[in-house]
């Protein structure tokens, strides 16, 4: 691997009798990990059904790591959101900040959504979650992703983090801000990365990982726990970027992370006045553990924030659109919806105490129930992969070692002999899509984007 010549002075200044050790991860094989789905699946049953050979990932209770030569994208389950494929050091990330179900939870740089879909997991689903992207092309893999996971309790926004910072002053318990970054971290994962660095990059990072922490710290509630992370090695944009966080508000105080399994703390001796405390920081070596490189601090705000002076978001729907999605309903054996509220013809369960949202880019606002037809409701597909099997009342099973799944993943049409309208269209049980069998036949509705 050819790395950047200042890269390479960088690193030996930096790591000394070290830095022979972390060049030489760079002729290792990468870590490939994955994370299991705990709103879909327990973990036993997890194991004893996918096909591949897994070893846990050590600081990640649902990361597992698997072989070089096995491909869990193209496995069914993965279409069924059984399991996120994630980089094993970025698993740390959210184990980190540790949200809880019922509490308001930020992910202010959120795509492609690794961290989003493993912090809604350990909300199992309740609280309020925003997950902003302001890339426009990128908040829609982070869509995609938080709907192949069944996530429930997500707003999807495509904002700046100004924009948050004016509407959700001292709104949230837990924030997260996985930072733009100059990617040093990933160059063995992408050499794409090493393309693009630069010192001169570096030093832009840096300045806008600040203004993006500003934004955070004026959203964070009294008490509240704020995560940085980066996918860099420089301290630029690690020690010395939070070095100058605390510098500029004295009401944050630094939370000391647990260091396990080759985890090791941030350098005191890499920021500018040798801040002892940066030692409660973490720093994942790609020649320590299985993994990228990472950093990651956690701080909480102790002084007293806004009180925010927001409303919560209602419904909107007509009642000829709410009596039309009600009939779809009886399809179902559980009321999904409490909140329901229309983009147009499309219909969205909000989730528990959505805020308003009036004003800001929403791309995806709670589950995506479906759309409003003539005198219909079709159903999405993000409403299908929310529900278990049996909160439909019927289903057309597909098993992973058969071949019928392979023609519903394209897109074919296939034939049941049934004549029961809306069904739910499993793998092994767990809900892949939606069919309508009409008169022997399933008419297929999985999304032509999706398709094989």
């Amino acid at each position: 691997m050819k790395l950047p010549h200042e890269f390479v002075e960088k690193m030996n200044a930096l790591l000394q009798e070290e830095a022979p050790r972390f060049f030489a991860a760079y002729e290792e094989e990468k870590a490939n990990g994955l994370r299991f789905n705990p709103l879909k699946i327990e973990r036993d049953t997890f194991l004893s059904l996918v096909p591949f050979t897994l070893s846990p990932v050590p600081f990640c209770p649902t990361g597992f790591y698997y072989e070089a030569d096995e491909q869990p994208g193209k496995h069914p389950y993965h279409a069924a959101g059984l399991y996120y494929i994630q980089e094993p050091s970025a698993m740390f990330v959210a184990e980190t900040l540790q949200p809880k179900p019922g509490e308001k939870v930020l992910d202010l740089c959120a795509a492609p959504g690794g961290k989003t879909t493993q912090l809604a997991a350990m909300m199992d689903n309740t609280g309020f979650l925003l997950a902003n992207e302001i890339h426009p092309k990128r908040v829609k893999a982070l869509s995609e992703n938080i709907e192949r996971f069944g996530i429930t309790n997500a707003l999807v926004t495509n904002e700046t983090p100004e924009k948050l910072a004016t509407r959700f002053a001292g709104y949230f318990d837990k924030i997260l801000v996985d930072a733009p970054c100059s990617g040093e971290g990933m160059f063995r994962k992408d050499e794409e990365a090493i393309h693009y660095w630069s010192e001169e990059h570096v030093q832009q990072c840096a300045i806008k990982q600040r203004h993006i922490l500003d934004c955070a710290y004026q959203m964070l509630k009294e008490g509240g726990v704020l995560v940085y992370s980066t996918c860099t090695f420089s301290p630029e944009e690690n020690e010395q970027t939070i070095e100058a966080f605390l510098q500029k508000y004295n009401d944050l105080e630094l939370i000391s992370i647990g260091k396990v399994a080759g985890v090791q703390s941030g350098k005191p001796e890499w920021t500018k006045a040798r801040v002892d405390a940066i030692e409660k920081t973490a720093r994942l070596w790609p020649h320590h553990l299985k993994g990228e490189g990472h950093f990651v601090a956690k701080l909480q705000k102790t002084g007293t924030a806004p009180t925010w002076k927001g409303k919560n978001a209602t419904s909107n729907v007509s009642k000829q659109s709410l009596r039309d999605y009600r009939t779809f309903e009886a399809v179902l054996t559980t009321e999904i919806a409490k909140t329901i509220y229309a983009f147009q013809q499309h219909l969205f369960a909000l989730p528990d105490g959505c805020p308003n949202f009036d004003g800001l880019k929403v791309v995806r606002a709670g589950l995506h129930l479906g759309e409003l037809k003539k005198q219909r409701f079709e159903p999405n597909h993000a409403l299908a992969l929310a529900l278990k099997k049996e909160d439909v009342t019927h289903s057309v099973d597909l098993q992973s070692s058969g071949q019928e799944y392979e023609k519903y993943l394209r897109g074919e049409t296939l034939e049941t002999g049934g004549d029961r309208g809306w069904v739910i269209v499993t793998i092994d049980g767990y809900p892949l899509g939606w069919g309508k069998e009409v008169k022997g036949t399933l008419k297929n509705f999985y999304p032509k984007g999706l398709r094989m």
